[in-house]
């Protein structure tokens, strides 16, 4: 997803290729963060707002859960993730989820939503807390703020018999990091939200598993978004060879040690706004 405030560090960029990449990424995360808005309480009625649309699909699944009811906005600064997202909001039928092109900067504050959300958004916010705290007057007291970010550390430890895999993750994770993300922000929530006057949040860490092509490959999908950003700092690809057949390599080296292996870590917290924020 792309980013939401001014100066972020967004190393994916807006290509085809990359907005296809995101529809399936969104298909295979869709049940972790269905569970985890309906367990932090986003439901029926609400009027939520959605930061860093990229294709919709994060929009889509809140429509959902707030029903014909309920709102979506979704704040997205590329004019043409929203062209696409509109279009999918349209074709799904769903009539309660409106796009806006901006960044949080630019939200007026009105107490007027019950949640915001948002999934792998805040890694990419050089400030998360002051993103945070700029929420919070957006919220009504005793709105809900939930988000997923990743935590790579244990995605790659588990990757460390696999050498090409574990090769690929530590290129990625250091580009993103050249990029000026933070890789480990799923792991940065629990300061991070305290730090903007939130309570400590609920959090939970999960890690799906297989030896599909869609769980062992996506980490090339991955780099291959992020490989102008590799060249643009510097970061060398030696280590992964021909990049023309490097899906096929990562799927054969996972094969072959007959394991299953998982998605990056998704941490999810949550925390309700308070009547007065310190």
């Amino acid at each position: 997803m792309s980013a939401t405030a001014s100066n972020s560090s967004y190393a994916l960029g807006y290509s085809e290729a990359e907005q296809g990449r995101l529809i399936r990424q969104a298909t295979q995360l869709a049940p972790l963060t269905e569970r985890f808005f309906r367990d932090a309480g986003i439901g029926p009625g609400q009027r939520v707002l959605e930061l860093g649309s990229g294709m919709g699909d994060v929009a889509m699944l809140v429509a959902r859960l707030v029903g014909p009811s309920g709102e979506v906005l979704g704040i997205e600064r590329d004019a043409d993730s929203i062209k696409i997202a509109k279009s999918r909001v349209a074709e799904a039928g769903l009539r309660n989820v409106s796009f806006s092109q901006s960044d949080i900067s630019q939200l007026q504050k009105e107490n007027r939503f019950d949640a915001a959300v948002g999934r792998f958004i805040l890694q990419y916010i050089p400030d998360p807390v002051a993103v945070l705290k700029s929420l919070l007057a957006s919220l009504r007291p005793g709105g809900i703020i939930a988000f997923h970010e990743p935590h790579w550390q244990p995605y790659q430890d588990y990757l460390r018999s696999l050498p090409l895999s574990y090769a690929c993750a530590a290129v990625a994770r250091d580009i993103f990091k050249a990029s000026g993300a933070n890789p480990e922000m799923g792991f940065s929530l629990h300061s991070v939200f305290q730090q903007a006057g939130l309570a400590a949040p609920n959090m939970r860490l999960e890690m799906i598993l297989g030896d599909q092509p869609g769980y062992t490959t996506w980490i090339c999908d991955l780099l291959f978004s992020l490989l102008p950003k590799a060249r643009q700092h510097g970061i060398s690809l030696d280590a992964l060879g021909n990049l023309e057949t490097l899906s096929q390599r990562v799927h054969a080296e996972i094969t072959a040690a007959n394991v299953v292996v998982p998605w990056i870590a998704l941490v999810a917290a949550w925390s309700v706004v308070p009547d007065k924020i310190s």
